[in-house]
């Protein structure tokens, strides 16, 4: 068996990640919102999704967004380090072989123009290739676009977040009847997500699940009142 280094460590190992650094992978809690992954007591639905349902279905994300996986999606994103897309994928691709619930095609998250040119790649596309490949779904790339230069989200109040994406997306195929898998690297409020699924369900999407590489919690993961 070829043996590699931890990419977090550098220790021997086969896989990845070594056996040490991947038992100490940030885990989202155990019991959470099967919608948005907000933790809860019992993994009910959470409030805020009871009283304003997001136009997505559900929600899988392979870990919590904190160190040392948010260092690793900065390294994929800013510094261009493409071989994490592939390392981050497999993590999502573990915890979606537990699900039965899989959708008839997957579309990453779109970049606009301006910022695809500026990075040289999308993220999310480079992650959906290895998805698409271990689950034997397609990839509908040009599917949607992003029509609307924004702002980054990071930062914004959530209404400002709203805003911010209104109306940023358009989707140029019938999706009639379709389930759609969303593919990104992080789910931080869920606006951006719910603004693209919204796009989707007027093109016909019957159903929407989001795949995310991580979510972004508080650092208290307190059980409460949030915004999506």
């Amino acid at each position: 068996m070829t043996q590699i280094n931890c990419v977090l460590c550098g220790a021997t190992t086969n896989q990845d990640f070594c056996e040490s650094c991947m038992l100490d992978l940030p885990q989202l809690p155990e019991n959470h919102c099967p919608i948005c992954l907000w933790p809860v007591p019992t993994s009910e639905i959470c409030g805020t999704c009871l009283n304003n349902p997001p136009a997505f279905t559900r929600t899988i994300a392979a870990l919590r967004y904190t160190f040392p996986i948010d260092a690793l999606i900065h390294a994929l994103k800013y510094r261009t380090n493409l071989f994490l897309a592939s390392i981050l994928a497999n993590l999502l691709i573990k915890k979606l072989k537990t699900t039965d619930i899989l959708p008839d095609v997957i579309i990453p998250m779109p970049l606009h123009p301006l910022r695809l040119r500026e990075r040289g790649f999308n993220q999310a596309m480079e992650i959906s290739r290895y998805v698409s490949k271990s689950l034997g779904i397609i990839v509908l790339p040009d599917s949607c676009t992003r029509i609307k230069h924004t702002l980054p989200q990071t930062g914004l109040p959530w209404k400002d977040r709203q805003k911010n994406i209104r109306s940023a997306f358009d989707c140029t195929i019938d999706l009639s009847g379709k389930h759609v898998a969303l593919v990104d690297d992080v789910m931080t409020t869920g606006a951006t997500l719910n603004e693209l699924a919204k796009t989707l369900r007027k093109r016909g999407v019957i159903e929407v699940s989001n795949w995310i590489i991580a979510r972004a919690l508080s650092e208290k993961n307190q059980i409460g009142p949030h915004s999506l």
